[in-house]
C-alpha cells in the first residue's frame, strides 16, 4: 500500500512538474490566439475578422524582423549609440501608431474604445509583471 502511494505522489509530482513549463507558440499561433480573443471580446465580424488577421500578421513580421535585428547586435557586442536608440524607439512608436490607426479603420467606434482599453489594461498587466520581476530578482 505505502509502494502504491508513493508512486502515486510521484506521479503528481512529476505531471505537476511538467505543466510549469509553458509551450512557446509560434506566430502563427499566437496570431490566431489573438484573433481568437478580439473577436470574442470585440464581437468581430467576417469581414473584420480578415481584415484584422492580415494586420496582425503583418505587425507579427515586422516584431520577428525587429527581434532577428536586436539579436544580431546583441550577438555582435556592439552597443547602440543614444541616437540610435532614439532612432530604434521613434521607430516603434510610428509603427504602434499607424497599427493604431489601422485599427481604428476596421472597427467600428464602441469597437475601438473597448479595444484601446483592453490595450491599456494590458500595458499594466505587463507593468505590474515587470515589477514583479524586479522585485523578485533583487
Amino acid at each position: 500500500m505505502k509502494k502504491l502511494l508513493i508512486a502515486a505522489m510521484l506521479f503528481v509530482g512529476i505531471a505537476g512538474f511538467a505543466q510549469d513549463k509553458k509551450e512557446r507558440l509560434t506566430p502563427e499561433q499566437r496570431n490566431e490566439k489573438q484573433l481568437q480573443k478580439l473577436t470574442t471580446e470585440l464581437n468581430l465580424d467576417t469581414n473584420q475578422q480578415a481584415q484584422v488577421k492580415q494586420l496582425l500578421a503583418d505587425r507579427s513580421a515586422k516584431v520577428e524582423k525587429l527581434r532577428e535585428a536586436r539579436e544580431a547586435q546583441k550577438d555582435s557586442d556592439v552597443k547602440p549609440t543614444a541616437s540610435e536608440r532614439e532612432a530604434f524607439r521613434n521607430e516603434l512608436k510610428a509603427e504602434k501608431e499607424a497599427n493604431d490607426a489601422k485599427m481604428k479603420s476596421i472597427l467600428n467606434a464602441d469597437q475601438y474604445t473597448k479595444w484601446k482599453s483592453i490595450q491599456e489594461e494590458n500595458k499594466e498587466k505587463a507593468k505590474d509583471r515587470i515589477r514583479e520581476y524586479r522585485k523578485d530578482k533583487n
